[in-house]
């Protein structure tokens, strides 16, 4: 049962959701909503005095503020040995210290991650994309049986945001999204040049094909150069720091209006994120009284928004599995045809990593988030008319910050873009009838077509990588598959093929999966193919020397097999053995949706 509809007893109905007080003719007056409408359940009267009793013992300092003090989560995506989480802890303490100052209960607590980074390539990255899911279930979990008023969530790494996201959706009560900021760029004195996490998996590539070198050519041995990139690519607490899938979420999500302005370019280290910690605290008393919920920020007009800046920022694949997931828990209506939609209306407007030279923090340099969105909203690309989180609309939020410098190289003109349409395509064909989700910038052309050579798992592909055996010339097609959702399980990130691909400068080949790509993922890539191997769909009967056309001007990816060729390898295929059949990856396994869906555990 919600406890916001659980009977009182001892007073009207009314009173449990409004403040009121006391004429001097003996009549009542009731004014604005009461901000503890959700704790009152158990804080009101005594009815629940073994809740108060532990109330007490946590915090509450007297029965004034017992009765009256809203009770506001600060849920951290907090946890050590992640440069992306790392910091976040603290965040949430400085949040709850202006929560206490204005008069509120805080209650701090945190849910799990996995570093994307730290598993890419291994078993670990089966365990990745399923933590969204975990995220959201904790958050919702804390915040409802907790009687919490208002929620503000504090995420680092990749499925973080929608996470969160995914939990306010389902709560529903007053909620921010505080992002936890960007890492700064590394450097490296071998290459003499800034470097980020892509940096290390693109140099193993050529590490492995030999082709690793240094700007002063023979100062450095290979080794040397590799332990230089990773003692340095990192240099200290934020997220993977390119347009990647933390950042490309976070400045969704803010286009959405959920977060304060400039919250997703605001570095990770700097004092304007401590900042944006006060502001955050006086901005959910603002939600709480004008009852500014998830669901009325979470609309098709806010998802619009999040597609375009998807779209001109140039983001990661997996916003496309994370966005429908957050619109399927909220309810919107929003398909892979929308992404295609907007995809062929919105330039690629900006330079930034993985395919280009610019980090997050350059943007930030150059007025981040606020100043991007002013000129989106100029141009008429981004819709300025939506509520926030500061009660204010999305226009009058950017309107006191500056407008993007006229010398800035990091955004393109409308007049220049990188590319005329966005860089997502949506592909569909008799490899994918369901759908598949290609990273075309334009840099790599429009169309390619080679021989299939398959892969049943990552670590085959992988394990083909690091023995030199992709060969250079005739153009492949390389197929990874049973690494869906189901087929993974747990749908795997295949940044270290994509990266070693770029890193050894193969330029003959594509690769294709059912499984995801890292936002840092970059070339002629092509995931989230749909029906996946594992549940019979046609990638699962591709074979070695089969001809693969991907045209991303006509949206399809194609073998050149005739459906009825198709159809009886079809009737002779035997889905493989599961590889995992107990643990949370197995309940996974049978929960989870398509790609095409989402990968949602709680389709309805």
């Amino acid at each position: 049962m919600d406890p916001a509809n659980t009977e009182k007893r001892h007073e009207p109905e009314e009173a449990r959701y409004l403040s009121f007080r006391q004429l001097p003719d003996g009549t009542m007056r009731y004014g604005k909503p009461a901000l503890n409408k959700f704790s009152s359940a158990l804080t009101n009267g005594h009815d629940f005095p073994g809740a108060q009793a532990m109330l007490y013992a946590a915090g509450v300092p007297d029965r004034e503020t017992m009765k009256k003090a809203p009770h506001v989560g600060i849920a951290s995506v907090w946890w050590e040995g992640n440069p992306c989480n790392m910091h976040l802890l603290e965040l949430g303490k400085e949040i709850k210290k202006h929560i206490q100052n204005d008069g509120m209960l805080a209650w701090q607590y945190n849910t799990i991650g996995v570093s994307d980074g730290i598993t890419m390539g291994s078993e670990g990255m089966r365990f990745s994309l399923q933590t969204r899911e975990i995220i959201a279930d904790s958050i919702e979990t804390v915040t409802c049986a907790q009687h919490h008023d208002a929620c503000i969530a504090i995420p680092g790494c990749d499925k973080n945001m929608p996470g969160v996201i995914m939990a306010f959706a389902r709560h529903n009560r007053p909620s921010i999204m505080v992002y936890g900021g960007s890492i700064k760029p590394g450097y490296s004195e071998t290459l003499r040049k800034p470097i980020n996490i892509s940096t290390c998996y693109e140099a193993h590539g050529a590490y492995i094909y030999k082709t690793l070198e240094s700007k002063e050519e023979g100062k450095y041995t290979p080794d040397q150069i590799m332990d230089d990139i990773e003692q340095h690519a990192c240099p200290g607490a934020g997220a993977c720091g390119g347009m990647y899938t933390a950042n490309t979420m976070s400045t969704a999500i803010e286009a959405m209006g959920l977060t304060l302005p400039n919250s997703s370019t605001t570095p990770a280290e700097s004092p304007a994120k401590m900042r944006e910690c006060a502001k955050a605290a006086a901005a959910i008393r603002i939600c709480m009284e004008k009852d500014i919920t998830p669901r009325k920020l979470l609309t098709k007009a806010s998802f619009e928004n999040a597609l375009v800046m998807m779209m001109a920022l140039g983001g990661s694949t997996n916003a496309v599995l994370h966005l429908l997931a957050m619109a399927g828990t909220a309810g919107v209506p929003l398909t892979l045809d929308d992404f295609q939609r907007v995809s062929n209306k919105i330039p690629f407007l900006a330079d930034l990593a993985p395919s280009g030279k610019y980090f997050v923090a350059d943007l930030f340099d150059i007025g981040g988030m606020p100043s991007v969105m002013k000129f989106l909203c100029a141009a008429g690309l981004l819709d300025g008319s939506i509520p926030t989180v500061t009660g204010k609309t999305l226009a009058e939020n950017i309107e006191p910050y500056p407008s993007l410098p006229p010398d800035q190289k990091i955004i393109r003109p409308l007049s220049n873009p990188i590319k005329p349409t966005g860089h997502i395509e949506i592909l569909r064909g008799n490899l994918a009838p369901a759908g598949a989700v290609a990273k075309i910038t334009g840099k790599e052309g429009l169309r390619f077509t080679g021989k299939a050579l398959v892969f049943n798992k990552e670590h085959e592909l992988d394990a083909a990588l690091n023995q030199g055996r992709i060969p250079r010339g005739e153009n492949l097609v390389l197929v990874v598959r049973y690494e869906g959702p189901k087929g993974g399980p747990g749908m795997p990130e295949q940044l270290k093929a994509s990266a070693a691909l770029m890193g050894a400068k193969l330029t003959n080949v594509a690769l294709i999966t059912d499984g995801r790509y890292s936002g840092a993922s970059h070339g002629f890539i092509v995931g989230h193919i749909c029906p996946e191997a594992a549940v019979g769909g046609p990638v699962a009967v591709v074979r070695d020397g089969d001809v693969i056309t991907i045209d991303a001007e006509k949206n399809r990816i194609d073998m050149d097999v005739s459906d009825e060729e198709i159809q009886e390898r079809l009737r002779s295929w035997r889905p493989p053995k599961p590889t995992v059949t107990r643990g949370v990856l197995a309940k996974y396994a049978r929960l989870v949706g398509d790609a095409s869906h989402g990968a949602m555990t709680d389709l309805f």
